[in-house]
């Protein structure tokens, strides 16, 4: 049976969030679709959805409600008809998604490092003691407060631009952005150093881009499956059945990345005190198909190493 592709007259609705990198996320997605099926750009309509996480900028993540700040009223659009897909940052996804909905196609996963930025181009290592750094990511702020405890730490939420403005205002000297935002926004001109994961091991799903859809649309299925990475999701399903198994949410300083080598899976992941004062890590290796089962292994083992009093902020 021929697909029912989408068309001008009645376009595949894609709902995003109205970020620069939100856009240019759903922009790829619905680039690579128009391209698998030969269709032209006016098939297909982005749908901008305003979310509460974009919209409270004020507040650590964790005291507003945590990662599905992001999600929450695009998932209910999709749930309600309003939208044909979603087009989400990974690393913002809970694990869960709610009942009805399927994400299941991931693109190419972009440059997982993290971004050191500074308006002058410096490094980590250059910055004087007490200087300040401002991050949202309690995984980063944690992980740097391990690395340099004698740097100050402050709240910094918002877009790459909003980021960049506070920099300029001299709110901090530093602070930290993913590299693959910064790629798919093209913005080469933000002096910046890539930090191996070796140094500063990055958020789960960090450089994914994931597709949501409804469980029951099997056309929307068919359509997705022609732009879906394999090895990207085989990836995602190891370091998200890692974060599942340690209940990752925002209010969690996990880090994760797993690689394909050969044949197999290798996941390294790490689970930090907020402060920084204790990391634990942890790593194994899989044949691929067993990736989901090493996620789970390697949360396991470091809820096993962890001292009891670890585990009380993250949820046991």
């Amino acid at each position: 049976m021929a697909l029912d592709l989408p068309s001008p007259a009645s376009p595949l609705r894609i709902g995003t969030r109205g970020s620069p990198l939100a856009l240019a996320q759903a922009h790829e997605t619905r680039d690579r679709l128009a391209a698998a099926f030969d269709l032209p750009g006016s098939a297909f309509e982005i749908v901008v959805i305003k979310v509460t996480g974009d919209q409270v900028l004020d507040k650590p993540l964790k005291e507003i409600g945590g990662k599905g700040l992001f999600t929450r009223e695009i998932e209910e659009d999709l749930l309600a008809g309003k939208i044909d897909i979603a087009v989400h940052s990974m690393k913002d996804m809970p694990v869960e998604q709610p009942a009805g909905l399927l994400l299941d196609t991931y693109l190419p996963r972009e440059d997982v490092r993290d971004a050191f930025v500074t308006l002058d181009g410096g490094l980590l290592a250059d910055l004087p003691q007490g200087a300040v750094v401002g991050s949202s990511s309690l995984r980063r702020r944690a992980q740097l407060a391990h690395r340099r405890p004698d740097l100050t730490l402050v709240e910094f939420r918002g877009n790459v631009q909003t980021r960049m403005r506070k920099l300029e205002e001299g709110v901090a000297v530093a602070t930290f952005l993913a590299m693959a935002g910064l790629n798919r926004l093209g913005m080469a001109d933000v002096p910046r150093t890539a930090i191996d994961p070796e140094e500063m091991l990055p958020a789960v799903a960090q450089g994914a881009i994931g597709i949501e859809r409804r469980a029951d649309d099997s056309r929307v299925a068919d359509l997705l499956a022609a732009i879906h990475d394999g090895p990207t999701g085989q990836r995602l399903a190891c370091e998200r059945a890692y974060l599942g198994a340690l209940d990752g949410s925002c209010e969690t300083p996990i880090a994760g990345l797993a690689l394909l080598q050969g044949g197999e899976i290798w996941l390294r992941g790490e689970i930090l005190r907020p402060d920084g004062s204790e990391v634990i890590a942890d790593e194994g290796r899989a044949p691929i198909e067993d990736g989901a089962a090493l996620g789970r292994e390697v949360a396991r083992r470091l809820r096993e190493r962890a001292p009891k009093d670890f585990f009380s902020w993250l949820a046991a």
